[in-house]
């Protein structure tokens, strides 16, 4: 029997087709000051909300540790896993408020690193849902907690510090900063305590995915996109970050949307990079 292949990514109105089947599960995944009391006044029908900085993420007091969303202990994602009801033959649909960069495509790269297939990110977000009319509530969602497999490692690669030292400055590897342009040149750093960007690391926005809707590219665009961009270095070359390991999952949801092989992901980021006395450029 041939596997049933999932887009990384659902169209609003695909997901109105769907929506009362058996197996659907929606995660709200917005994150922010306001996210849970704007989920609590109105969310998706059946939307369970998931807290990036709880749930997603085993945030520590010494972020050049791991940066400021290091992920969670496999289990203790499992946890939550099982806790929101998620069952290994469960369809997921993932959206937030920022078109998917806030933290759905955190969600959605974390679910797919403990083997899950059948996730997908919701075109658009929240304001695509609204636009298409999906069914919206003000109604909180009963958990039913379920058993989950057990999987001891996150099954997607990941980069450390000492990867991106060796990789930055190296012409057979690729490190791609999906911060903006602004972040990345040190003209301004809004979060973190030093502006800047790794040396050797090239600027591809992760808002260059998106079209002036907020909806990704079409598969092809982005392909032929990122296939430009990485020549023939090879997917275990190429490594992705932000300012947290958050946003960059955009980027590697939107390769993977694109039919390419999923990068590594530099979880720990600039937060980490920028803490611990690294080489640091800007373009001031």
């Amino acid at each position: 029997m041939q596997k049933e292949v999932f887009s990384t990514i659902i169209q609003a109105e695909d997901l109105k087709q769907i929506y009362f089947e058996k197996d659907l599960i929606i995660l709200d995944a917005s994150n922010g000051k306001n996210a849970r009391s704007n989920y609590e006044k109105s969310h998706l029908v059946g939307a369970i909300f998931i807290d990036l900085d709880t749930q997603l993420a085993k945030i520590v007091q010494d972020v050049s540790n791991g940066g400021r969303h290091p992920l969670p202990e496999v289990l203790d994602f499992l946890k939550t896993v099982s806790e929101i009801g998620i069952a290994p033959q469960s369809h997921i649909v993932i959206y937030d408020d920022k078109s998917g960069a806030n933290a759905a495509a955190r969600l959605w790269w974390m679910l797919k690193a403990i083997g899950h297939e059948k996730v997908q990110v919701l075109n658009g977000g929240i304001q695509e849902a609204e636009k298409k009319k999906l069914p919206m509530t003000s109604k909180i969602e009963n958990k039913t907690k379920t058993v989950y497999m057990t999987v001891e490692n996150w099954k997607l690669p990941t980069a450390s510090l000492s990867d991106v030292e060796v990789a930055a400055p190296s012409s057979n590897h690729l490190v791609i900063d999906v911060r903006d342009a602004d972040r990345y040149n040190g003209l301004t750093e809004p979060i973190d305590l030093i502006a800047g960007h790794i040396p050797g690391a090239i600027n591809v926005p992760f808002t260059e995915n998106l079209d002036q809707n907020g909806l990704f590219l079409p598969p092809d665009i982005l392909k032929a996109k990122y296939e430009k961009l990485f020549e023939t270095i090879a997917s275990d070359n190429i490594i992705v970050h932000c300012g947290s390991g958050v946003t960059a999952c955009h980027t590697l949801l939107a390769i993977s949307y694109a039919g390419l092989a999923i990068p590594k992901l530099y979880v720990g980021s600039w937060s980490e990079w920028s803490r611990n006395n690294k080489p640091m450029n800007s373009n001031i």
